[in-house]
């Protein structure tokens, strides 16, 4: 399909082109850090979708060599989150409706499961955790932060998970969630009314403690539904996001 370029700025690449420069310090090959810095753009939203990028650009942002980032490219049209197109350039992918459909609907079925098995035993640890995540979307829904009210949620739904001991099946969740991601993450920066998000995730973590199931239960499903009104909502607001 045609992309209409939408040309990064230079002013949002150079903060991550620091930080990529910090993480070249520590154990990251030249390779794995330009690739770990260009997908949390993309996820992020930094680097929309659409956004034509080549490779010269990045290497030069990034002062490094074209192989990495050469290589960077793969991986990321590998994942869904590039597309190259010979003689025409590589462009951030559009967030495609129906996989963000299919994560979510995998995410449902697998959460309701998780939070039922947390209603019958939950570690204590993994509570307190839960409750200092909630204490700190509070915090972020005073002083608004997309990113930060992002990895909260993330953060929420992955402890649940740990606490059940399914932290392998949470990774294989992460592999179809790019472009469901990119759908949550705009909802949260378009629109900073997240009550209702966080009293969900509260009255989840209460029916936890009553070991209610069925409620619990029910909460999730209603929870990752959301999506699908979100989606509908985003697709008129931004249709030259969606594919």
């Amino acid at each position: 399909m045609e992309y209409t370029p939408k040309l990064s700025s230079k002013s949002g690449l150079l903060p991550a082109a620091n930080s990529l420069s910090s993480m070249n310090k520590q154990s990251y090959s030249a390779r794995d850090a330009v690739y770990v810095t260009l997908k949390k753009l993309i996820l992020s939203l930094k680097l929309p979708p659409g956004t034509a990028i080549s490779e010269k650009e990045i290497s030069l942002e990034f002062q490094v060599s074209r192989t990495p980032v050469r290589e960077s490219f793969v991986r990321l049209a590998q994942e869904g989150l590039l597309e190259v197109y010979p003689q025409r350039g590589t462009y951030v992918s559009l967030i495609q409706v129906d996989l963000v459909e299919e994560a979510r609907f995998m995410r449902e079925q697998l959460e309701r499961a998780v939070i039922r098995l947390a209603c019958e035993t939950f570690p204590d640890e993994q509570m307190i955790a839960l409750e200092q995540n909630l204490a700190r979307q509070q915090e972020c829904k005073i002083k608004p932060d997309d990113e930060r009210m992002f990895q909260l949620d993330e953060e929420f739904h992955s402890t649940l998970f740990a606490g059940c001991n399914k932290s392998n099946t949470w990774t294989v969740i992460q592999q179809m969630n790019v472009h469901l991601n990119r759908s949550r993450m705009l909802r949260l920066s378009s629109d900073h009314q997240w009550d209702h998000l966080i009293e969900q995730h509260r009255s989840m973590v209460l029916a936890i403690q009553q070991h209610d199931a069925q409620t619990a239960e029910r909460l999730m499903q209603e929870h990752l539904h959301l999506t699908v009104t979100d989606l509908a909502v985003l697709q008129d607001t931004y249709p030259s996001y969606f594919q």
